[in-house]
């Protein structure tokens, strides 16, 4: 087999066997694996040269062997390079067979009458590979036909809708699970110690001089009462560190300068200072917050993080649970 393979053509294909597998095997991120990695380039580079080599030292030794042989041998070992492999023969046999056509020797008997000028007329028959996909098709048209319009199964419309589907309930599920995409809509509270760590250090470096270490409140508001100018929970913290106070006057907006996982770490410490007693607490300002959850009777949906004022009437449409903190 080797002898009906050139090096040429061993040699490329084997080598890019080989650095296909690395490239499958290796995460490279968008960058092919010997760009990203040096070390790797460096690797193919010797399997080249050992490949190359293989090649070299096989050529010289079948070169060796071939000259010791005497001449008789010769010829025998030269006829035997040239015979066909019958694997070879097989698949020649297939392909005729498959061509339908007939040996020049046999072809007087299928020439027809029609003589133009000279040139004749072969009734040749469609090739047989030809016959057998044309059958293939009339048997794929019943199976199909059976199966869309009898049976009724999901068409291309129907697996693309349900497709599409699947794929955005995947990406809801990633974007809530994945902390880095949180935003004013799917924000939680955290309560792991690293991320309270984490926002305990961001409030540390950037909050203390308007809100003192302990949230009693300076220049900015206290933090420690139930009274919100913004609006309290997590959802309406959260928005407020993104996008900053009231205009003209209040807290820049930080969401230039953090991440939306750092805005919600140091949401949810600043939420944590709730109930707590600082040294000098600032006067209260703003609106008593109440943590409730509403759920509409209409739609079903939940609503959390509303400011209820005690002398609101709620609406028949909505049914509420109020936790108090």
């Amino acid at each position: 087999m080797r002898h009906l393979i050139p090096s040429y053509i061993r040699v490329p294909v084997v080598f890019f066997f080989i650095a296909g597998l690395v490239e499958y095997f290796v995460d490279s991120g968008d960058q092919p694996a010997f760009m990203e990695q040096p070390a790797i380039m460096l690797f193919l580079l010797l399997v080249l040269l050992i490949l190359l080599a293989i090649e070299a030292i096989v050529g010289s030794m079948d070169n060796i062997l071939y000259q010791s042989l005497d001449e008789e041998a010769k010829i025998r070992y030269d006829l035997k390079r040239a015979e066909t492999p019958k694997f070879v023969r097989w698949l020649k046999r297939a392909y005729n067979k498959l061509l339908g056509t007939k040996p020049i020797e046999e072809e007087g008997e299928i020439i027809l009458d029609h003589n133009y000028d000279g040139i004749k007329e072969l009734d040749n028959n469609l090739p047989p590979w030809w016959v057998y996909s044309f059958y293939l098709t009339i048997i794929f048209g019943f199976i199909y036909m059976a199966r869309y319009h009898v049976f009724n199964a999901d068409d291309q419309y129907d697996e693309y809708e349900i497709e599409y589907a699947e794929a955005e309930r995947a990406i809801a599920e990633y974007k809530r699970t994945a902390k880095n995409l949180v935003d004013i809509n799917t924000v939680e509270i955290l309560v792991d110690a690293s991320d309270l760590n984490a926002g305990k250090k961001i409030f540390e470096e950037r909050c203390i001089a308007c809100h003192k270490s302990d949230g009693g409140g300076g220049i900015g508001p206290n933090l420690t009462d139930q009274y919100w100018i913004l609006g309290g929970g997590i959802k309406n913290v959260f928005n407020t560190i993104s996008e900053g106070g009231r205009d003209g006057k209040g807290m820049v907006p930080w969401k230039t300068e953090l991440k939306p996982l750092e805005m919600a770490q140091v949401a949810s410490y600043v939420l944590k200072f709730q109930g707590t007693s600082p040294a000098e607490p600032k006067e209260a300002e703003g609106e008593v917050w109440i943590e409730a959850s509403l759920k509409d009777t209409e739609t079903g949906e939940e609503v959390h993080d509303v400011n209820i004022e005690v002398e609101r009437v709620i609406p028949d449409s909505l049914e509420t649970s109020i936790d108090y903190q």
